[in-house]
């Protein structure tokens, strides 16, 4: 029986134009970027291709705004830890959500360590952030203020544009942390207002180990690796030029491709939310119901185990989530589902489903038909649940 991953935001294969370029980048044995030579020159011209290409898919009006990082996880550190070593002679307090993803939440964890202040503000039901608690937050020494544009539990999609105005106002830095959203909604920095914003090269069908950091010029940042003057003289170390030039091709598909690519996960995200009442009762959809990633689709199902759901419907050949790949194997129930109000058991009981380019309806009707036995089993062996319907 084909496999069915309907786990996507914890990876993507590569497009076939992505693999097909970045196998030419390796037969034309490119060089070094940073070497004075043609064949340095000619690595440079790619990796530049590369940094236009990404910079058109957020709307950067400049390339010189794109840093090329190792991933999402280094371009939030480098995000956070660079603005605050950075200003820290100006203040020492940070503002954040309930709600971020841990390299956010470890990040500022480590800040602590030198004595930086955070403040987490709170979410309402579905996950969003009130920018007036944003504004009630910042004092005479915020110096940062970092929201995740979208979230990757629950999808919910943050008024990052009203927060901007809101740091603008008082002249903070605000960081954003992308991820999630680069390469599967618009994106438009320009547009959102935002002094950093996060982003990987996996999440629209590029290659792992690559991603990028956008720094509105003037936004002073310190790098995080010290060496070299790559990358504007903010990341020193060569280039990934293999993983940037597939980054480029995937960038170039994401922006081309973005309607249409909408239109399919939502088509499938409808298909689920509507049809899953016909096969179990007794479920909560997560997340905003509009404001939302189009690709994903969070739901507590009560009386069950979300990590015994996905081993049993590993075993049916199905792949899905409880949480974001980084938090996988954490004991704890999710703090973004406490965060919205969800009981403990309700938030140990979640899946998360996200859609990818190859996915059908007919892998929705698998995955509930999968769905329905898995839980049934679940159910019948679970002290707390009594047989009796348990519609919300």
């Amino acid at each position: 029986m084909t496999a069915i991953n309907l786990d996507h935001l914890s990876a993507n294969p590569l497009l076939p134009e992505v693999k097909d370029a970045m196998i030419e980048a390796i037969r034309a044995d490119y060089g070094n970027p940073s070497s004075q030579h043609r064949i340095g020159d000619r690595a440079a011209e790619a990796l530049d291709a590369a940094r236009q290409s990404v910079a058109r898919l957020i709307n950067s009006p400049t390339s010189k705004e794109v840093v090329f990082t190792s991933g999402g996880t280094e371009s939030v550190n480098h995000a956070i830890k660079g603005v605050a070593l950075a200003h820290s002679d100006r203040g020492k307090h940070i503002v954040t959500s309930n709600i971020e993803h841990n390299a956010v939440l470890r990040s500022l964890r480590r800040l602590k360590l030198l004595d930086f202040k955070v403040t987490s503000v709170p979410v309402d039901e579905y996950g969003r952030v009130n920018p007036a608690d944003v504004a009630e937050a910042v004092t005479d020494q915020t110096i940062l203020v970092t929201i995740m544009h979208s979230n990757n539990e629950i999808g919910t999609v943050q008024p990052i544009e009203e927060i901007a105005a809101v740091t603008r106002e008082r002249k903070v830095i605000f960081h954003t942390d992308a991820v999630d959203s680069v390469g599967v909604i618009p994106v438009d920095v320009q547009k959102l207002g935002v002094n950093l914003l996060s982003f990987s090269s996996n999440t629209f069908y590029g290659p792992t180990g690559v991603g990028g950091l956008y720094v509105r010029r003037g936004t002073k940042v310190w790098p995080l690796l010290d060496g070299g003057v790559q990358e504007h003289n903010k990341r020193a170390g060569t280039e990934n030029l293999l993983g940037i030039i597939g980054m480029g091709v995937a960038a170039e598909a994401a922006l081309r491709d973005m309607d249409r690519r909408i239109a399919h996960a939502s088509g499938l995200r409808g298909k689920l939310m509507e049809t899953l009442p016909q096969y179990i009762d007794g479920f909560i959809f997560n997340g905003h119901p509009e404001e939302v990633l189009p690709n994903l689709v969070s739901v507590s199902i009560k009386y069950v185990e979300g990590e015994s759901i996905v081993l049993m419907l590993d075993d049916e050949g199905i792949a899905v989530s409880t949480r974001s790949a980084c938090a996988a194997g954490a004991l704890q129930a999710s703090h973004v589902l406490l965060s919205i109000g969800r009981e403990f058991a309700d938030a140990q009981g979640t899946l998360v489903v996200s859609f990818g380019l190859e996915n059908t309806e007919e892998d929705v009707i698998r995955f509930l038909e999968a769905l329905k036995g898995t839980v049934k089993t679940l159910r019948e062996i679970s002290p707390l649940y009594n047989g009796e319907a348990v519609n919300e």
